[in-house]
């Protein structure tokens, strides 16, 4: 199944909590993930540059750090809901507007945005998801092995049901390879690259990997 791109929240066995990332794209798969301090940027593999003239959607920040919380997105969408939180603003307000302020991309297949969030302590995580027809912003406790998600296509909204059960990884690279083809994700066609974060003693750990 063709989901395109994934947004997961989730809780490692013992208790870390995981915000997780995956390009997968049929149209434009020559892109990678680079890490840049405390964000992941997509953006066009070296030689292929000339994507960005066929499609201004295709490079953004997808994962930024923001106060206590991380936040993973498919988008622009990223930097505002990002520096919203980050000043104060609950996440749900943030997530809300900052999908709202730039809507649903107005690319050939209408490609939803969609968003992520984890706090560094706690149980709260957070999805959203704006598409042509409706704006979903949901909060969900996040539960130990469990991992839920969102994707532009099919798995469109958020809800318990997209949910992988037996989740768990080590650190955010192995994150990255879960997101790829481990558990439920495995089943999801054409993955290009992925970033993840994992709060751990205090820190954000952040790994990129493309296929």
């Amino acid at each position: 199944m063709y989901l395109g791109r994934i947004v997961s929240i989730g809780r490692t066995q013992d208790g870390r909590n995981v915000a997780m990332y995956r390009v997968s794209s049929r149209s434009f798969p020559n892109r990678q993930t680079v890490k840049m301090g405390d964000k992941v940027a997509v953006m066009p593999r070296p030689g292929f540059e000339g994507d960005l003239q066929k499609n201004p959607y295709i490079t953004y920040n997808c994962v930024r750090i923001a106060g206590d919380y991380a936040v993973v997105s498919n988008g622009s969408q990223t930097d505002p809901i990002a520096e919203k939180i980050a000043s104060g603003m609950p996440v749900r307000d943030a997530m809300t507007l900052g999908l709202l302020a730039l809507d649903y991309e107005h690319d050939s297949l209408d490609t939803p945005r969609i968003v992520g969030a984890v706090e560094m302590n706690g149980t709260r995580g957070f999805l959203g998801i704006i598409r042509k027809d409706a704006v979903l912003v949901r909060e969900f406790e996040l539960k130990n092995g469990q991992a839920l998600y969102i994707s532009t296509y099919e798995k469109n909204r958020p809800c318990d049901d997209n949910l992988d059960a037996a989740f768990d990884v080590a650190d955010a690279a192995a994150a990255c390879d879960y997101v790829v083809n481990g558990g439920v994700f495995a089943d999801f066609e054409n993955p290009v690259a992925a970033a993840c974060v994992v709060c751990a003693n205090g820190e954000f750990d952040i790994a990129v990997k493309t296929i």
